[in-house]
C-alpha cells in the first residue's frame, strides 16, 4: 500500500507540476503575445502612415534600357508628412538641412536619407481648349531616370495634389530598379522634391532651370523670412494654393535657396485661366553674380511682353524678365519656347482638347528636337487640366502608346 500510495503521490505531484508548468507557459505566452502586441501598436501608432505608404509604391511602367527608359512607379502617400512642422521651424536653407528634417520625421533619426543634385531643364506652356478647359502642359527634360507619380491627401486647410518626382534626387541608382525595403522607405521623401503638379483647387505649378550670371549662380536669398529650398517652394504651392495670386503670396513670404548649385523659375496657373512666371533675378546676367541680392519679379500672363495676351504663357529655360540677357545666344531653350510660342500664337491660345496640348509637346521632346547629346531625353510629358483636376501622363516619349498613356486625378 505503501508504495501504492507513493506512486500514486508521486503521480498526482507530476500531474500538478505539468498543471503548474502549462499554466506558466500559458502566462508567458500571453505575456510574451501582449509584448508583441503592444509593440505591434505602437509601430503603427509610430509609422503608421508610413507602411501604408511604403505599402501603396508599386511599378506602373518596366524598364527599357534599349530606349533610355527608366521604371515608373506610383505611391499614395497616407495622412500627413510633416509639412506643416517643416514650415513651422522656418523650413530650411539647404538641401543638408531639409533630409535631416525629413529624416528625423519620417524615420525617427534611425535610417539615413539622402537627396542629390539634379538639374531640371523642360518647357511648358498654358492653354485653353475647346471645351473651355484650362490646361497647363509640360516636358521634363534630363537623363534617363526613375520617375514616380505621387498622390498625397494630407488634410486639414492643406490640399490634395498629384506630382511628379525623380527618384534620383533621393540618391536611387538610375539603373536598377526600386525593389528592396530600404529604397522604398527612402521613397518617403518624395512630397519633398516634387517637380510638377495639380491640386485639387485647380492651381499647378513647375519648376525649371535656369541660366543666370557669368556663371550659373544659385538663388540664396538671405532676408529675416523663413526659408525654403527649390522643390519644397512648389510643394507650398500645391498644398495651400487656391489661385495663382495666393501662390504668389505664399511665395514672397519665404527667401529662396536653390538647389544642386544652379538656379531655377517657376510656371504656375490657376482654372481661372490665370498664370505667372515667378523668377528671382537682379539686374542683367553681367550683374546676376550674388544669389543672396535676387528679388522676385513676377510675370503675368496679362502683362508678358512676349506673348502679349492673357490667353496663354510659355516658359523654358531662360529668364523671360525683359532687358535680362545682353546676347540671344545666351537665351538658353529659345529654340523650344519659339516652337511653343508660335503654334500658340497661331491658335490664338487654344489646343483642340487634352491630346492635342500632348501632341504639342511631343514635338518638343528632346529624343527628337536638336538633340545633339543622345544621353538627354524627355523623361515625362504631363498635361494637367486645371478645370477638371485632371491630368494626361506619359513617360519617355511613348505618345500614344498602349500601356504608356495615363489618366490621373485628384477629385
Amino acid at each position: 500500500m505503501e508504495n501504492t500510495q507513493k506512486i500514486t503521490s508521486t503521480s498526482n505531484t507530476k500531474h500538478t507540476e505539468n498543471k503548474t508548468g502549462k499554466k506558466i507557459l500559458k502566462i508567458a505566452g500571453i505575456g510574451l503575445g501582449a509584448v508583441v502586441l503592444a509593440g505591434g501598436i505602437a509601430v503603427a501608432a509610430l509609422w503608421g502612415n508610413e507602411i501604408r505608404t511604403v505599402a501603396s509604391f508599386k511599378q506602373i511602367v518596366p524598364r527599357n534600357d534599349e530606349h533610355m527608359d527608366g521604371s515608373i512607379y506610383q505611391m499614395n502617400v497616407a495622412g500627413d508628412y510633416y509639412f506643416d512642422e517643416y514650415l513651422e521651424q522656418g523650413g530650411a536653407k539647404s538641401d543638408a538641412e531639409l533630409i535631416n528634417f525629413v529624416t528625423g520625421k519620417i524615420t525617427k533619426g534611425l535610417l539615413n536619407m539622402t537627396i542629390e543634385e539634379s538639374e531640371i531643364a523642360c518647357s511648358s506652356f498654358t492653354a485653353e481648349t475647346k471645351e473651355g478647359d484650362r490646361v497647363f502642359g509640360r516636358n521634363y527634360d534630363m537623363k534617363k531616370t526613375n520617375s514616380c507619380i505621387v498622390y498625397t491627401n494630407p488634410g486639414g486647410d492643406r490640399h490634395a495634389s498629384v506630382s511628379t518626382v525623380d527618384l534620383q534626387f533621393l540618391g536611387l541608382d538610375v539603373d536598377q530598379d526600386v525593389t528592396g525595403l530600404m529604397d522604398k522607405i527612402t521613397c518617403l521623401a518624395a512630397p519633398y522634391i516634387p517637380l510638377d503638379g495639380l491640386n485639387d483647387a485647380g492651381v499647378s505649378c513647375g519648376i525649371y532651370m535656369t541660366y543666370q550670371g557669368e556663371e550659373t549662380v544659385a538663388t540664396d536669398q538671405n532676408t529675416d523670412k523663413p526659408d525654403l529650398t527649390s522643390t519644397t517652394m512648389l510643394r507650398l504651392i500645391l498644398d495651400y494654393a487656391d489661385s495663382v495670386e495666393e501662390a504668389i503670396e505664399l511665395v514672397s513670404a519665404y527667401d529662396l535657396h536653390d538647389s544642386a548649385q544652379t538656379s531655377y523659375h517657376y510656371m504656375v496657373a490657376d482654372a481661372e485661366g490665370n498664370s505667372a512666371v515667378l523668377e528671382w533675378v537682379n539686374a542683367t546676367d553681367n550683374t546676376d553674380n550674388d544669389g543672396a541680392a535676387r528679388q522676385l519679379n513676377v510675370i503675368y500672363n496679362t502683362e508678358d511682353p512676349r506673348t502679349q495676351t492673357a490667353e496663354w504663357q510659355c516658359v523654358t529655360n531662360f529668364i523671360l524678365t525683359e532687358d535680362y540677357y545682353e546676347s540671344e545666344e545666351d537665351m538658353k531653350g529659345q529654340d523650344r519656347y519659339e516652337h511653343l510660342f508660335q503654334a500658340l500664337k497661331e491658335k490664338e491660345g487654344k489646343v483642340e482638347d487634352d491630346n492635342e496640348a500632348m501632341k504639342l509637346l511631343s514635338e518638343v521632346g528632346r529624343r527628337t528636337w536638336n538633340n545633339d547629346d543622345k544621353n538627354h531625353c524627355t523623361v515625362h510629358s504631363v498635361v494637367y487640366n486645371l478645370t477638371d483636376r485632371t491630368a494626361l501622363w506619359v513617360p519617355n516619349e511613348h505618345y500614344g502608346e498602349e500601356g504608356y498613356v495615363f489618366e490621373l486625378s485628384v477629385k
